[in-house]
């Protein structure tokens, strides 16, 4: 078919690259946990093996301590660092050459109780970018705004200051969601929106003590429960949904855990929430809506203690590193648990996944592959992937893969001989 109007060509032609501009952008690792922050990945598939002949190394820099997590938007890779006890450091590299483009700090170090020494005193959450600003925590209840391009700063907000909030004891840890015009970020012993162009606050909610008990652990995330789209946030102490218009709380629910450990973040299967905790339970949490109201109630309970690391859901089945360093199957609707691995990990555990796959990098450094198996735990394959510990969660763009150590950034490729650029799901 030939189109003769010009005008219709050129809309047909922006159509196409706008569509693909989104596709982009969409595909990019660009905050926690991934693009729709549930650590799920839908690019070319994974090889079944690990070795350097299905994964080669492209390049690794060495740097200061973090525990945040790298994140890609469209041509660049950022991380954090903390520097000589002092200042924060954040840095864009290319993400095929690992060359330095540009490079941002400020003043903003702490120090952490005494019993968290062991995790250091390191800055802890990740980035989130929108591909024109990046948006960064400090260790100090900070907020800073940067120019994607150039690092430039466009705004920050200091969140003691500005909201004579206390200063968290575990530091600013909740790593900020980005959404529309605006960024959200649990600090300031709350839970409050910014404009994310000028970093006015909008709203401010859940507010709590502060000190020890406010230093929250989790970051929100947005989930379709009961039928309304709303925000999730789990504090130390208790589970809740929020309207993300005015700030208002649909509901809450207490949620147990030893010294309010609530660390993982809490993922969202269908009218379901699933959250498992340091010297709790783990616990599934129904939301429903009946004559204008919304109702949470504790759908079922089991013994598994969570720690620090969030779950994947497959097929409705949630796939959970626990505290006992061991992982779990267990059904997000009926709490059914299905195995639990003979096999122990690390401490941490971050996990991807992608169709029936599940990518997970442990504290020790080992970098494995899982099927997502409902009968048992199945293994397809491990790496030792570098030489210091491996805190900081994954990314995954493209058919690149980004690993945090804790003193450098190393980007992997998946070999294009083997990779198929079909998912799982597809074949």
């Amino acid at each position: 078919m030939r189109i003769r109007n010009p005008a219709v060509v050129f809309l047909l032609i922006a159509l196409t690259l706008g569509g693909l501009s989104a596709a982009t952008a969409q595909s990019n690792w660009s905050q926690w946990r991934g693009p729709n922050r549930d650590g799920q990945f839908t690019g070319p598939a994974w090889p079944q093996n690990l070795d350097t002949n299905h994964m080669r190394q492209l390049w690794r820099v060495d740097l200061r301590p973090s525990y945040s997590g790298p994140i890609v938007a469209t041509d660049r890779v950022f991380t954090t660092e903390s520097k000589d006890k002092k200042f924060e450091v954040v840095t864009a590299f290319d993400r095929n050459t690992g060359k330095q483009l540009w490079t941002a700090q400020w003043e903003g170090a702490m120090t952490v109780p005494f019993f968290a020494k062991s995790n250091g005193d390191w800055i802890r959450a990740t980035p989130a970018c929108d591909g024109e600003s990046l948006f960064v925590a400090g260790m100090r209840d900070l907020l800073v705004c940067l120019d994607v391009q150039t690092g430039q700063e466009r705004w920050r907000f200091d969140f003691v200051k500005r909201l004579d909030a206390p200063l968290p004891d575990f530091g600013f840890v909740c790593s900020p969601l980005v959404d529309g015009e605006f960024v959200y970020v649990q600090a300031a012993a709350s839970f409050v929106k910014l404009n994310k162009r000028t970093g006015e606050l909008v709203w401010r909610t859940l507010t709590d003590k502060g000190g020890m008990w406010g230093s929250v652990f989790s970051s929100p995330m947005f989930a379709e429960l009961a039928g309304r789209r709303q925000l999730v946030a789990q504090t130390r102490e208790k589970l809740a949904g929020v309207d993300p218009a005015d700030g208002k709380v649909l509901w809450e629910q207490p949620v147990e855990a030893f010294r309010g450990m609530n660390i993982l973040t809490p993922v969202a299967y269908k009218d379901m929430i699933f959250s498992s905790t340091y010297g709790g339970k783990t616990i599934g949490f129904k939301v429903a809506h009946a004559d204008g109201k919304f109702t949470v109630t504790e759908a079922w309970k089991h013994k598994a203690q969570g720690y620090m690391s969030t779950p994947v859901i497959i097929d409705g089945v949630a796939y959970n590193h626990l505290k006992s360093q061991r992982v779990m199957a267990i059904e997000v609707e009926s709490g059914r648990e299905l195995w639990t691995s003979d096999q122990s990990f690390g401490k941490y555990m971050s996990l991807v996944a992608q169709g029936d796959r599940i990518l997970a990098l442990d504290q020790r450094r080992q970098l494995f592959q899982f099927r997502a198996n409902k009968e048992k735990f199945e293994q397809l394959d491990k790496r030792k992937i570098t030489d210091s510990e491996t805190w900081a969660h994954l990314a995954v763009d493209g058919d690149q893969l980004f690993i945090r150590e804790l003193n450098a950034l190393t980007a992997f490729r998946w070999s294009h001989d083997v990779a198929s650029n079909r998912s799982p799901a597809q074949r």
